[in-house]
């Protein structure tokens, strides 16, 4: 009877010249053709992939009026002025990605008369299916923070406004 050290289990098996469970699984090796396209190589997606999917994703929902909390769209807002600070499409986005799995949080602040639970539910089923679609990972869940109410009379940025709402000049 020959004892196999896992180190050697794993040397036989990753360059097909033994089996590590007895099994009938064919092993696959580096210059096969004969193996499926789809089993030739790796995928990695980077976090910040999943990210912007699930940004533009979630703000494709027409109740949503933006993402991230009050400081983060400030940040947000001086971040877009300045040339080279990026497009802001990850705001309110935090996710955490492993080989097949991703979860999903989200900062959202909502249009005022949205139902909110509704708007909640259309989000996390659209960025599901995007992410999904996608990347080919599960999405295991999706956390929704509704953080504002956009109200119809607000300003959405008050540096836009010049002199308006001004107390003093």
């Amino acid at each position: 009877m020959t004892v196999m050290t896992e180190t050697t289990q794993r040397r036989n098996t990753a360059t097909g010249t033994g089996k590590q469970d007895g099994g009938t699984t064919p092993q696959v090796r580096r210059g096969d053709s004969t193996a499926p396209p789809e089993t030739r190589g790796s995928t990695a997606v980077a976090d910040v992939v999943v990210a912007k999917i699930a940004g533009m994703a979630a703000r494709e929902i027409p109740e949503v009026h933006n993402l991230g909390g009050g400081m983060t769209r400030a940040f947000g807002a001086v971040r877009q002025r300045v040339p080279g600070g990026g497009s802001g499409v990850t705001q309110g986005v935090k996710v955490e990605v492993g080989e097949r799995q991703a979860a999903v949080d989200l900062d959202v602040v909502v249009e005022y008369g949205a139902a909110i639970a509704d708007t909640a539910a259309d989000v996390r089923t659209n960025v599901i299916n995007a992410v999904e679609r996608m990347t080919g990972l599960e999405v295991v869940e999706v956390n929704i923070a509704v953080d504002d109410v956009h109200l119809p009379d607000e300003q959405e940025d008050e540096g836009e406004s010049g002199q308006e709402g001004r107390r003093v000049a």
